[in-house]
């Protein structure tokens, strides 16, 4: 028994020599980039799920009392919170779906061997690599009371002029529109490059068979871009569902917090209520919903 163990144990260390030999190259550069997710990500991550489940002011860090679970029981009860995710869920399924079917829409229409479609597919993509900073002030001009564009029209139109981020019930759809006009040239740059990639020949069989354009797009299209359509959604949604700077820097979460979302919650909570504890329990809660919802979504698309 002994000289059998002693066997399979050598096999073992030989073969697991082997593997390191000749993945020492991937290894080594690896593990620099592991570590240093670990220490940017990881590190924060775990520091707010265990401040979470404390009381403790950003005035007086190092004074921290355990309270368990009364934070994530406190949330239940606020309505700020219960707003917040409501805009949050509300921001995200506007705004991912309308970026992915204009986005689609223009990669079919980019698709077409027009002339002048090179030129468009380069400048489509100002709008995702601007700044934020710079979106948000060309869109507050935009609607600015007096000398915005915007106001111009409606104003020779005879109709009501005002600062457009200042009213309650239109300040939310405009911070979606800023989302959709930043993100739409990205979707469709992406699912253009997808759709490159399936062959001609299935479209011609296709024709052959009688297949019209919509049944073309149907079974040959959609399905063969489905990959990369689920990575962007996945993506999107953690982006936009998360996303603090286009709102921030937009209304703050105003007017009278129409357009608080969760993001805004937190950085409200932690660094101008000074509640740290508090406000870890609302980003813990983030973190939870956007896991769970790409655990769904993938096995979804596995599915299919």
């Amino acid at each position: 028994m002994a000289t059998q163990s002693e066997s399979w144990f050598g096999r073992y260390r030989n073969e697991f020599s082997s593997f390191l030999r000749e993945t020492w190259l991937g290894y080594a550069f690896v593990v620099p980039a592991a570590l240093l997710l670990a220490v940017v990500i990881g590190y924060p991550t775990v520091r707010a799920i265990y401040l979470a489940f404390f009381e403790v002011s950003l005035l007086s860090p190092n004074e921290m009392q355990f309270v368990g679970l009364e934070n994530f029981t406190a949330l239940a009860s606020d309505p700020v919170f219960k707003e917040a995710l409501w805009h949050s869920v509300v921001l995200t399924g506007a705004a991912v779906s309308l970026q992915y079917l204009l986005g689609l829409g223009l990669a079919l229409a980019l698709r077409e061997k027009v002339p002048g479609a090179g030129i468009f597919r380069s400048l489509s993509m100002v709008t995702w690599v601007m700044p934020v900073i710079v979106m948000v002030i060309i869109f507050r001009f935009l609607v600015q009371n007096g000398f915005g564009p915007v106001n111009i029209i409606l104003d020779s139109l005879g109709m009501e002029t005002t600062y457009w981020f200042g009213e309650p019930g239109v300040a939310f759809p405009l911070i979606v529109v800023m989302h959709v006009w930043r993100n739409v040239p990205f979707y469709a740059i992406s699912l253009l490059a997808a759709m490159s990639a399936i062959p001609e020949e299935q479209y011609e069989a296709a024709r052959l068979d009688g297949a019209g354009p919509l049944e073309r797009f149907r079974y040959i299209t959609l399905p063969q871009i489905s990959y990369v359509s689920m990575i962007m959604i996945v993506l999107h949604v953690t982006y936009t569902f998360k996303n603090f700077d286009i709102i921030y820097l937009a209304t703050g979460g105003g007017p009278l917090g129409n357009t608080e979302v969760l993001a805004t919650y937190v950085y409200d909570q932690a660094f101008q209520q000074y509640a740290l504890g508090y406000g870890a329990s609302i980003g813990v809660v983030m973190l939870i919903l956007m896991l769970v919802f790409t655990v769904i979504y993938v096995k979804l698309e596995e599915v299919d």
